[in-house]
């Protein structure tokens, strides 16, 4: 049976009545995104409709996920609020403390050791608030969501970007920084600007080599990075239906790689054999029974262009294989093209290093498809050229292909198996290379491939694909090799060919584990002690951040001034600093030391204005913060896309930094960034970036009469007398202005519960 089952069928009690209501509000047939959203307002039934990109809107999701990563400073906020326990049910996933080094025994074991502490907070912490905790080794947070809490029709949020991965499920799961995710916990409403709908009608069906990840590589390439920002991506039409709930799911998880809000499917056969197949068949009852109301309205696919904002059109039965990067997820390649694309721009052609798994394809179909690939380099005398690692994305995927003899192909080909955990896709990866800064090609089925974010090298050429794909390429050793029209030599001499892969959707003799990794929290936690050790490098309680001090901000000193793609990654690097997500002035120690600084086009050095020598950011913040002097960092396009990590916010905060002015923000960071009190502002016109000198002292004017759709005013102060002097954009609404002023977020959540005492 379900978890939650009661709270899903008073979902589904209620989905008939809003929806009509909606549908009567807008005046017109509605897409499943509509239904979704409309249905979870925070008010209850629709009354009105509302704009598309431009009106804030509250909404009440059903459940929270994190993970461990941002679990800790998320949990460190909500012991502030002044709850006893959380309001919607939540749950805390330890999946990125995990470190790959040698294999899936060992690391974990090392990771249980390293990060003991830490997982005590979290399971102590779980347990006095009422949250389910599963345990390190239990699996990656989306796929375990995705096993076990993942409705149709639901609405949930989750502390990761990949949160999306739900949409598999026709869930509308959206990725949040800790903050919000405190919010609800709390009670509170979840506000989101109602998204764009971008419509992706898929016909045909994929055969042969092309698996459901090249749908989605295929839309990254359409879409780019920022193309799906302040949308929710719907997929519909035959070919949805033909795919698999996973294969949905991996389509929605990386859907973050195109900036957008989330991405969903319309409930189906498909996925309800899967709710059927994990032990869910109450929830696949309760959604036949509302299953017109978790499909968009048929208008809509009768005719769609006029329900969408964009419109794509996808053939599966002329869809190629794709790869996409390096260094971008959007730079897609159709297979047919990859090699020349290879040689015509000197990457390196010599593979290095297969992955296969992580939250994005570790379902048990992708494994299937994989080990049938996997298994011709024994039977066909192939020998296996390149590294090969496999991550399971769970312990029931683990446990099962291990009984299916699965991960025993692997093994035979030569693979190494990994913890049930992030790994590698986040950095968390020991690989064992001679020199970290080589210039190299590695291929893996995750969905980020951001310079440095797999091994820290820079160097390292990271390219993304379907899972059968990596394994062939890995099989290779050669990314010139196109496994559809070329052969191999095997160990015999001779000339072979890999034939297409073949999968099995779920395990004829179902899923079985025999420990998921669950633990439940205590009916009541009131006697519960958080374990927190003060003098730890690990975890720090939060103070409170100061609230404005009622004036316009002046003498600002510019900290950096970043160039080109400045990600979440580049302002709070994963990998080895994830020990300190749970104490924020030793994490703050790297801030911003991936960004590129415009003035020198170096990492990690900036002009101290105090002393007019270069420092590492850090070090020139912390200057400053001490002298009492706030700063300013100015930053190009898209800034603070990727990862949900609200440390990229926090950190600044924390160090002294004032506002961050841009010419665009990703969604989550510009939410996170309000949240926390900051100004998060955008050029009025994108060029005056280009007027910001590596010595300037700044004001911001007009706070004092800060309000909604009013621009304000920034005069920057050059070292040689001359003034210039801007404008900036905002979209803050009233409610986040009341966050601005009262310092942040939480504070006004913890001053509303001690009124309420």
């Amino acid at each position: 049976m379900a978890f939650d089952i009661d709270i899903i069928k008073a979902v589904y009690g209620r989905l008939g009545e809003r929806v009509a209501a909606a549908r009567n509000a807008v005046g017109r047939p509605l897409t499943l995104t509509e239904k979704i959203l409309y249905a979870h307002l925070h008010q209850g039934t629709p009354t009105q409709p509302y704009e598309r990109v431009k009106t804030y809107v509250d909404f009440a999701p059903d459940r929270v996920a994190m993970q461990d990563a941002t679990a800790q400073m998320a949990l460190l906020q909500f012991m502030q609020a002044g709850r006893p326990r959380v309001a919607v049910p939540s749950t805390v996933h330890c999946d990125h403390l995990i470190q790959a080094k040698t294999g899936a025994g060992a690391d974990l074991q090392t990771a249980k050791d390293t990060n003991r502490e830490v997982y005590d907070f979290l399971a102590s912490i779980s347990d006095k608030y009422g949250i389910g905790f599963w345990q390190p080794g239990a699996g990656i947070i989306h796929q375990v969501v995705l096993e076990n809490y993942a409705f149709p029709g639901g609405l949930m949020i989750g502390t990761d970007s990949h949160t999306p991965n739900a949409g598999g499920l026709g869930m509308l799961a959206i990725g949040v920084g800790g903050a919000d995710a405190v919010d609800v916990m709390a009670g509170m409403a979840w506000e989101l600007k109602f998204p764009k709908v971008i419509g992706v009608k898929l016909t045909g069906r994929i055969s042969g080599w092309t698996a459901a990840k090249d749908v989605i590589l295929k839309v990254a390439g359409i879409l780019t990075v920022k193309g799906g920002t302040g949308a929710i991506i719907e997929y519909f039409g035959e070919g949805a239906e033909s795919l698999s709930a996973t294969g949905k799911a991996t389509i929605c998880n990386m859907g973050a790689e195109v900036g957008a809000t989330t991405s969903v499917f319309a409930y189906d056969a498909k996925m309800k054999a899967y709710l059927e197949s994990t032990e869910r068949a109450d929830v696949a009852a309760e959604a036949d029974r509302v299953a017109g109301h978790l499909r968009a309205d048929e208008a809509v696919y009768a005719n769609p262009e006029p329900y969408f904002d964009q419109l794509i059109e996808i053939n599966l039965s002329e869809l190629e294989p794709h790869v996409n990067g390096p260094f971008t997820p959007d730079l897609a390649w159709p297979i047919s093209k990859f090699a020349q694309a290879v040689r015509d721009h000197h990457w390196p052609a010599e593979l290095e290093v297969g992955l296969i798994g992580s939250c994005t394809n570790s379902s048990y179909e992708d494994i299937t498809r994989a080990a049938s690939v996997a298994a011709q380099a024994v039977s066909k005398h192939l020998k296996v050229r390149s590294e090969f690692t496999i991550t399971p994305g769970s312990e029931l995927v683990r446990y099962t292909t291990e009984r299916d003899g699965l991960l025993a192909t692997f093994d035979r080909m030569g693979g190494v198996v990994l913890a049930n955990a992030c790994g590698p896709c986040i950095g968390q990866w020991a690989r064992h290379s001679d020199d970290p800064y080589r210039k190299n090609s590695i291929i893996t089925s995750f969905n980020r491939n951001f310079a440095k974010r797999n091994d820290g090298n820079p160097n390292t050429h990271a390219f993304v694909a379907s899972p059968e794909i990596v394994t062939a390429f890995a099989i290779a050793g050669d990314l010139t090799f196109n496994p559809i029209t070329d052969t191999l030599t095997n160990e015999l001499g001779q000339e072979v060919k890999l034939d297409e892969p073949q999968g099995v959707e779920l395990p004829l003799k179902g899923f079985a584990v025999e420990d998921a990794g669950y633990q439940a929290p205590a009916e009541d936690g009131s006697a519960v002690s958080v374990l927190v050790d003060p003098l730890s490098d690990r975890l720090q309680l939060l103070a409170e951040f100061k609230p404005w001090e009622g004036v316009d901000l002046t003498g600002l000193k510019l900290l950096i001034k970043a160039k080109g793609k400045c990600t979440t990654d580049h302002i709070s690097m994963a990998g080895p600093w994830l020990k300190y997500r749970g104490h924020l002035d030793n994490i703050s120690n790297n801030m911003l030391i991936g960004a590129v600084n415009a003035f020198n086009d170096s990492t990690n050095r900036v002009k101290n204005q105090l002393t007019g020598e270069q420092g590492e950011v850090p070090t020139v913040q912390r200057a400053y913060k001490g002298a009492g002097i706030g700063s300013v960092v100015v930053g190009d396009e898209n800034y603070g896309e990727g990862s949900s990590r609200e440390h990229a916010a926090m950190e600044p905060r924390h160090l002294g930094v004032r506002a961050i002015l841009v010419k665009s923000f990703a969604r989550i960071h510009e939410t996170n960034l309000k949240k926390q009190g900051m100004l998060a502002l955008t050029f009025a016109d994108p060029a005056d970036y280009d007027r910001v000198r590596e010595d300037d002292t700044i004001d911001i004017l007009g706070l004092t009469g800060f309000a909604e759709g009013v621009p304000l005013t920034i005069v920057l102060h050059h070292a040689d007398g001359a003034t210039d002097e801007l404008k900036a954009n905002h979209t803050y609404n009233q409610s986040q202005i009341a966050w601005f002023r009262a310092g942040s977020a939480l504070n006004l959540i913890a001053q509303m519960s001690q009124r309420k005492q």
